[in-house]
């Protein structure tokens, strides 16, 4: 940044007697200093050379102050500038503010006065970039250890987050949908911490019975179960002194959720079938892709274990969300697949860069992986063309949600909620050409959760009709004939 012992600085005033004065002054301190006589002159010198701080006459003919200030922002956005003037105005100073100065110096000035606000200019320099290094190196971690892409305001504000939380012990809870990459997060974290050299263990909460859970998380004693030959360490003891990830943590039974409450707060748990208390020392991490308030509405998942996970909350955007990144993934996945694959040189068409832009990825970072690695792998070039994007995110249909219509005698919220839901749902369905798995993409939601609702709301696959609407192909009546439906006070626009 600087090339002398205390910094280089830059004078542009289009008086020779000020422009000595000034030189002289603040070499005498050992600062570099370089004049210019107009703003031009100045910017050329800015082009040409780095500087830490410039001050500038706010009177010049030609170029004035305030120009020359907002070009020297534009070639470097991070430099301190510090603007003279000869008039002891309030609105020359508050103009010379708003444009970007550092601070502004009134002639006459002393000595002292300019020597302590260019003081004040380098140590504002140091400070800036020192912030943007430090943030700089991390993401470069953050890379280096789970391959996290981004440079959206979304991502900036989860690589903010990871920053402040990863040195603490705090017990963290990563949300977001299926293929955000929250496991990356979690590794992120771990990475990040004091624990870095420690285990990172991670936990799948897959719908298993209570008693495998159990086992695998705290192990247990032989004869604890039918089959328990011997007894087993589970990964809490692999996770002492490191971190545990709880993958997918709302799948966890809600009988296991005490014992892993307890694993929290006071740091011991027992073996499955065993009577010892055992100590353990792990960074508790956990991910989720489901709704756990409205879980623990239902009943599902314990609150008081919520508040103990949610400590810090980390939510990732999906990435229709945060389109400015695909870019950026998507040269990622193919620097990364390309290598794999012994093809270097490959760049994706302009075009079919659109279409991935353009396409709202329900799977997430990880369909956008899968689609780019297919295309690595099939081209027979080094151009990656539409013809090599999949036919699902080249066509992908456009989906309108059901509007309602609230009748004039009004209608319980509530009803309508319920109404809206199994509609929304049906009308999806029927949208997907009744392909569950599509529909829950067109839904943002997990394919398993979209089978519970339709189950929970009774929603029949519809038969085809004959071309007279009537025969054995015909779709039989909601309702029996005569029944009142609640869902005729509902107009339904599609």
């Amino acid at each position: 940044m600087s090339t002398s012992r205390t910094g280089t600085l830059l004078v542009i005033d289009d008086e020779e007697v000020m422009r000595e004065i000034l030189e002289t002054l603040l070499a005498r301190e050992g600062y570099d200093v370089r004049v210019a006589a107009s703003g031009g002159e100045g910017l050329e010198m800015a082009r040409a050379l780095p500087f830490d701080a410039a001050i500038v006459d706010i009177m010049m003919p030609g170029l004035d102050g305030i120009a020359t200030l907002d070009e020297l922002r534009r070639i470097d956005e991070d430099l301190a500038v510090v603007i003279i003037t000869a008039y002891a105005s309030v609105e020359s100073a508050i103009s010379a503010m708003k444009a970007g100065a550092f601070d502004y110096l009134t002639k006459p000035f002393k000595n002292d006065q300019v020597l302590v606000v260019v003081r004040n200019a380098l140590e504002r320099r140091r400070l800036v970039h020192e912030n943007r290094n430090l943030r700089q190196n991390l993401q470069e971690r953050y890379h280096k250890f789970g391959n996290i892409i981004g440079r959206s305001p979304k991502m900036r504000q989860v690589f903010d987050l990871i920053i402040q939380a990863a040195p603490s012990r705090s017990t963290i809870l990563i949300s977001g949908e299926s293929g955000t990459g929250k496991e990356m997060v979690a590794r992120a974290i771990h990475a990040n911490s004091s624990r870095a050299e420690r285990p990172f263990v991670t936990v799948n909460s897959a719908n298993s019975p209570p008693d495998l859970i159990e086992s695998t998380l705290f192990g247990h004693v032989k004869g604890a179960f039918a089959g328990a030959v011997y007894p087993k360490k589970g990964l809490l003891d692999l996770a002492d002194k490191g971190s545990l990830f709880l993958d997918e943590i709302g799948n966890v039974p809600i009988e296991t959720q005490a014992k892993l409450l307890r694993v929290i707060q006071e740091r011991e748990f027992m073996r499955l079938g065993g009577v010892e208390t055992l100590q353990i020392d792990a960074r508790i991490l956990a991910a989720t892709t489901l709704d756990l308030r409205r879980m623990i509405e239902e009943g599902k998942f314990r609150e008081d274990l919520f508040y103990r996970l949610n400590v810090i909350a980390i939510e990732l955007p999906p990435l229709r969300d945060r389109k400015d990144d695909i870019p950026l993934l998507a040269q990622h996945c193919l620097q990364k697949y390309g290598d794999e694959n012994h093809k270097t040189g490959l760049e994706i068409a302009p075009d079919a860069l659109s279409l991935l832009t353009d396409y709202d990825w329900p799977g997430n970072v990880r369909e956008l992986e899968n689609v780019i690695e297919r295309a690595v792998v099939l081209t027979a070039g080094p151009r990656i063309g539409v013809d090599l994007i999949p036919d699902h995110v080249r066509k992908a249909p456009e989906f309108q949600t059901p509007q309602f219509v609230v009748p004039p005698e009004g209608i319980s919220f509530k009803d309508v909620t319920t109404d809206f839901e199994k509609r929304l749902i049906e009308s999806t369905l029927e949208a997907a050409g009744g392909v569950q798995k599509r529909a829950a993409e067109l839904l943002h939601i997990k394919p398993t959760t979209l089978n519970e609702m339709i189950k929970r709301y009774d929603i029949r696959p519809k038969r085809r009709r004959s071309d007279n609407g009537s025969g054995p192909d015909a779709e039989p009546p909601a309702t029996p004939p005569g029944t009142p439906a609640r869902a005729d006070s509902l107009t339904v626009k599609s």
